[in-house]
């Protein structure tokens, strides 16, 4: 026997089903918004770490950059803006010297040949150089760079230290006795074993507190204070250049009233200037060491 639904029954259901409340909106948005909130800020932090990195390396290098264009504006303008010595004639006066420390000194006298100057005490670091003369390009580069290497690090304490001037080369008195020098590198020669020895001045911070070398080709000297006689020349030095002068030298002392060679005295000789200064306006020194007569 089949059954029949009475129509009330129908209505009855259908209205349920269309009556049926819904999800409110508030839900599906809060589901939406759940949803958001936990995968953009994931998102979003990383991209703020690597854009503020980004930022980061870009603040670091520009402030590298900065501190090493005014180090090096510094260190050019050392030599772009040079100082200058009192001069005696027009030779002098085209000199430059680099704005550098070099050896402190008082001028007892001057005449048209050559002035007296009374040095203080410094420290030097030398080495000898190869060869017999002190004034070929090959021996002098290469003592210059043992010397350069030591000054710029390669020494106890791994320090670069600053750069001085002259560079002094002399000849020294057989035996290995200790000679005076003067400013900037040094040359000197020793006799027994015709050789020369170089040296750079050393900054005068440091006083006897200085770092020792790594490389046992360099020494480290003290130079007491003593008095010189000095003739200035320009152009580039040749070891005939430094004979002729030291006998003009010698010669022109022996007519000074005050100042005489001491016994056993050695040329000295200074430069001043890089290697790419102008021949016109290089500053060269040569130097014996002085004593006052006795009246």
């Amino acid at each position: 026997m089949s059954q029949s639904l009475h129509p009330s029954t129908i209505t009855l259901a259908f209205k349920s089903i269309t009556t049926q409340t819904p999800p409110p909106p508030s839900s599906i948005s809060s589901r939406r918004t759940i949803t958001s909130t936990t995968t953009t800020p994931t998102n979003t932090s990383a991209f703020e770490t690597r854009l503020s990195l980004v930022f980061a390396l870009a603040s670091q290098t520009a402030s590298v950059s900065q501190r090493l264009l005014a180090d090096l504006a510094t260190e050019t303008a050392k030599y772009v803006f040079p100082k200058r010595f009192e001069s005696r004639n027009l030779e002098e006066a085209l000199m430059s010297v680099p704005d550098l420390e070099t050896v402190r000194f008082k001028v007892l006298s001057r005449n048209d040949q050559y002035e007296i100057r009374e040095l203080e005490p410094y420290f030097v670091a030398e080495t000898t150089m190869p060869g017999k003369y002190g004034f070929d390009l090959n021996g002098s580069s290469q003592s210059f760079n043992v010397l350069a290497e030591y000054l710029f690090g390669k020494n106890t304490a791994n320090e670069s230290m600053e750069m001085t001037t002259p560079v002094l080369t002399r000849r020294t008195q057989s035996g290995g006795e200790t000679m005076d020098m003067t400013t900037p590198v040094i040359t000197k020669r020793v006799e027994d074993q015709d050789k020369w020895k170089m040296s750079f001045v050393m900054p005068s911070k440091y006083g006897s507190n200085l770092p020792l070398p790594k490389n046992s080709a360099v020494t480290i000297t003290e130079v007491p204070a003593r008095t010189v006689a000095v003739v200035a020349f320009s152009g580039f030095v040749t070891d005939e250049d430094v004979m002729r002068r030291e006998s003009k030298l010698r010669d022109a002392l022996k007519n000074d009233s005050q100042f005489k060679v001491k016994n056993g005295a050695l040329v000295e000789v200074a430069q001043y200037n890089p290697p790419f200064a102008l021949p016109f306006t290089r500053r060269n020194e040569i130097s014996l060491e002085v004593e006052r007569k006795q009246e």
